[in-house]
């Protein structure tokens, strides 16, 4: 039984928005509830002199963004709670996919005066691929923004979802003076405040007690919002939720810690606890007694001074326990883990057990890839974590002859992480990187000079795209690449990969060898 109610007091969800809508900050601030962090960092500020405790790596503390996905988990009212920080800008995409399926619900950060942006749209696209189950939290309701409802019509037609406010906010930049509660029914007066928790008051509608808090204008205006609302959208139905069809929303600005507490209350309250999960083989349920589990990322360098490797285990089914042995499947061969961590961003501590839901890190000596499957025994292969072709290509050199090794070394534990690819041209020998953005280079760059003390330089080379081909027909695949050699290269896993200059070049070679399949992510 102790097993089962360890399952249902789990809840691992991701952070996902646009970039700089305030991601990061409502991360800290739901820390700061679980008494995980006892100062709230800040992304981009002068006045705190602490940075955001998810933003770890150095880069990221001088940028002001993230640029990898950070992992954090705390104890609140019974709950263990897990958070996965992810990046926001569009160019560490993959690595926001690939987390988006180690979790088993989702908050979206919107930035009330922007509305729903770009990057928003394709990470819900995924959302709606796997239906996950969803919340708004709309920002920054202490800066000027638009109407409320014109905001709730956006999000329901940019990301083609039915949603639910669970609270309203009254007003907003300098007349924003809280928010109701229409889950708990009570009142939140904003107070700035980036360290403070306030309490609620508990508040009937209809009472006086309202007029004297806000004013007869606002609660007359209050009043016939919630009405408007009843009217408009239906009854919340956590069902429907779960089912990734409605997304209930909140407001509040999480930099002065407003409306977070709502927000967190809520989410426990609904949010589901782990659910299936989908192998090649079979679905996988986290009650089962046996043990799987699937990297969904590798961190190289979490602690630069012992240039240690990091995999990011997601526990799908059964207990996992420290100094056991585990099946890694790929490779065959069984794996003891004498000392697994938890995370706390990059602070670790070894933990005896984990349970389905939760994100354990297993120290990797390059045993793993993202996509491995771990198991009890059995032969299991968890899907749905592609590689995406890259858009964007540059070959690498080594800028200093006396550090080859470590450039070596230092590309193969970057490729490792997912950051980028790395292909060897068949023809000429040399390496090329393979990105979905141009930021990505410079991480790359600075990361080799910082964490391995390689330089490296790029050099332009032009490609459309690199993809992935297979064929069962032996004689037309050697054809193709006795005709195609010089676009011929192979990856970090051997693979052939066809890098086509142009679409006109890519149209072509499908139209001239048929039974040749080409792909576009490295899944398949």
């Amino acid at each position: 039984m102790e097993f089962e109610q360890e399952i249902a007091r789990r809840r691992t969800f991701a952070i996902i928005s646009h970039p700089d809508a305030g991601k990061t900050t409502l991360t800290e601030k739901l820390l700061l509830f679980g008494g995980a962090i006892h100062v709230a960092g800040a992304v981009k500020s002068n006045k705190i002199k602490k940075t955001a405790t998810s933003d770890f790596m150095e880069i990221e503390k001088q940028r002001g963004i993230s640029v990898a996905t950070s992992v954090m988990g705390f104890e609140y009212n019974g709950y263990k709670v897990n958070i996965l920080d992810t990046p926001g800008h569009q160019d560490f995409a993959e690595d926001t996919f690939r987390t988006l399926t180690a979790v088993d619900s989702v908050i979206i950060v919107i930035d009330a005066a922007k509305g729903v942006e770009t990057q928003t749209r394709k990470l819900m696209q995924v959302c709606r691929m796997r239906n996950t189950p969803v919340i708004v939290f709309v920002n920054k309701l202490d800066r000027p923004c638009g109407d409320a409802f014109d905001l709730l019509d956006e999000i329901e037609t940019e990301l083609k979802i039915g949603v639910r406010p669970l609270s309203w906010p009254i007003g907003n930049g300098e007349r924003f003076m809280g928010v109701y509660n229409l889950f708990e029914k009570s009142l939140y007066m904003y107070e700035p405040s980036k360290q403070t928790v306030q309490e609620g008051v508990a508040v009937e509608l209809s009472s006086k007690e309202l007029d004297s808090r806000i004013g007869e204008t606002e609660a007359a205006t209050l009043r016939e919002e919630v009405e408007t609302i009843d009217g408009v959208y239906p009854e919340f139905d956590v069902q429907d939720y779960l089912r990734g069809q409605i997304a209930p929303v909140f407001f509040g600005s999480a930099l002065n810690n407003f409306g977070v507490r709502e927000l967190l209350h809520c989410f426990l309250q609904i949010a589901p606890q782990p659910q299936t999960s989908h192998a090649a083989e079979r679905d996988v349920l986290p009650q089962e007694k046996k043990f799987t589990g699937f990297v969904f990322k590798i961190h190289a360098n979490m602690d630069p001074n012992h240039r240690n490797r990091i995999a990011f285990v997601k526990i799908c089914s059964g207990k996992f326990e420290r100094n056991k042995a585990y099946k890694h499947v790929r490779l065959g061969k069984e794996l003891k883990f004498s000392s697994p961590t938890a995370f706390m961003a990059d602070k670790k501590s070894i933990i005896d057990e984990a349970y389905p839901g939760d994100i354990v890190g297993l120290p990797d000596t390059g045993n793993f890839k993202i996509g491995d499957s771990i198991s009890e025994g059995e032969n299991i292969n968890f899907r749905g974590l592609p590689s995406f072709s890259p858009e964007l290509f540059r070959y690498i050199d080594n800028a200093d002859p006396m550090k080859a090794k470590q450039l070596a070394k230092g590309i193969d534990q970057l490729m490792d992480e997912g950051v980028a690819q790395l292909f060897v041209h068949q023809f000429n020998g040399r390496k090329i990187i393979g990105t979905v953005g141009a930021l990505q280079f410079e991480v790359i760059e600075y990361r080799l000079l910082h964490e391995y003390g390689a330089k490296c330089r790029y050099e332009g080379i032009s490609l459309y795209k690199a993809c992935w081909i297979e064929s069962d027909d032996v004689a037309e695949l050697s054809e193709f690449k006795k005709r195609k050699a010089q676009y011929l290269a192979k990856d970090k896993d051997g693979r052939d990969v066809f890098l086509a200059e142009s679409n006109f070049m890519l149209q072509m070679a499908e139209q001239d060898f048929k039974k040749i399949r080409f792909h576009f992510t490295s899944e398949f």
